[in-house]
């Protein structure tokens, strides 16, 4: 038995290898790390608000240096209209009045707090620093487990179906409707070679864009959610490849999980759009697991790992009932 299922793992591996899915992989790898190192964390990189006082009678005895002084209420306008991210303090009435142009309720109560604070001086209002993650080291976790997301949501799903289609075509699944080798062997051969292939991209994904004693404390709980994903999603496309005709029937359904499964979980983790009833898809359970793994904030969730597990059992028996139909047809 083992020898037959070796020798499935290396044809697979072949196959791959024949099939440039790991030309494609590295490129991705490639491509995630330059934007991730050159892109992303430069144009991202928080900056400090401008923050400009107007106080003609000088009301405001101490203020921080990082405070700009303008000397009229037109100055202070034309400054604001120039830097829309920027706050203004008019305190020509004797009492600090912050003005801005209003953006998300959360970043203009932050601007407001930021800018009033830069009035008091003295040790007391210094702001104390909680937690290990620099700005620039959290924009990077969140990019970095962002794409490892889609990398196994998208690509993985997609190579395996590929792999699958190639080698309905090629007769090779005709082929195995007869070797007397058990059935199960070739599902868990594309199984195991995709698994083994996700976990050395995201150990290589996270190594590269994270520092290494960061990424070395994570990595543990990255690879099991990376793991539980990257099963699931190969069962799915096993299925589609099993039950559609062919690959531009797949393309539909690719098309379809792949906005099922990554819109609704991204609008809600990342912008202001908030679904009450994500909570119950089960790719957002997924995502955050993943994003708490990268932060190393994970905890053991009990029915999270039972549910993911039972999904991936049940997906498996519905995934050898499709092979056994398609052997029944090739035969």
């Amino acid at each position: 038995m083992w020898k037959g299922f070796l020798s499935l793992v290396k044809k697979d591996c072949q196959m791959l290898i024949a099939g440039k899915f790991l030309i494609v992989a590295l490129g991705s790898l490639l491509l995630y790390t330059l934007f991730i190192n050159f892109g992303y964390i430069n144009f991202m990189q928080a900056k400090p608000y401008r923050v400009y006082l107007y106080d003609p009678a000088g009301t405001q005895a101490e203020y921080s240096e990082r405070i700009l002084s303008v000397h009229s209420s037109e100055e202070l306008a034309q400054a604001l209209s120039s830097d829309t991210n920027g706050v203004g303090i008019d305190a020509s009435s004797g009492e600090p009045l912050v003005v801005f142009y209003a953006g998300s309720e959360k970043a203009d109560n932050h601007r407001k707090d930021y800018a009033l604070s830069l009035l008091r001086s003295g040790n007391r209002y210094e702001a104390e620093a909680v937690g290990k993650n620099t700005p620039e080291m959290k924009q990077r976790r969140e990019i970095t487990c962002e794409f490892l997301f889609i990398e196994l949501i998208a690509v993985g799903f997609l190579g395996i179906a590929s792999v699958l289609f190639k080698e309905k075509q090629m007769g090779v699944i005709r082929v195995h409707a007869i070797l007397p080798l058990k059935k199960r062997l070739f599902i868990l051969s594309k199984i195991t070679v995709f698994l083994l292939s996700d976990l050395v991209f995201a150990v290589l994904l996270t190594m590269l864009n994270i520092e290494v004693s960061g990424a070395f404390v994570i990595l543990p709980a990255v690879l099991v959610q990376t793991a539980l994903l990257s099963l699931i999603m190969a069962l799915i496309g096993f299925a589609c490849a099993m039950l559609l005709r062919d690959f531009k029937q797949f393309s539909l359904a690719y098309l379809v999980i792949a906005i099922f499964a990554a819109t609704p979980v991204f609008l809600t983790a990342n912008t202001s759009v908030k679904m009450a009833w994500v909570k119950y898809h089960p790719f957002y359970q997924l995502y955050m697991e993943l994003k708490s793994a990268y932060f190393g904030t994970s905890h053991i969730n009990v029915m999270y790992y039972i549910g993911a597990v039972l999904a991936i059992g049940i997906l498996y028996f519905f995934v050898q009932a499709a092979f056994h139909k398609e052997i029944g047809k090739e035969g």
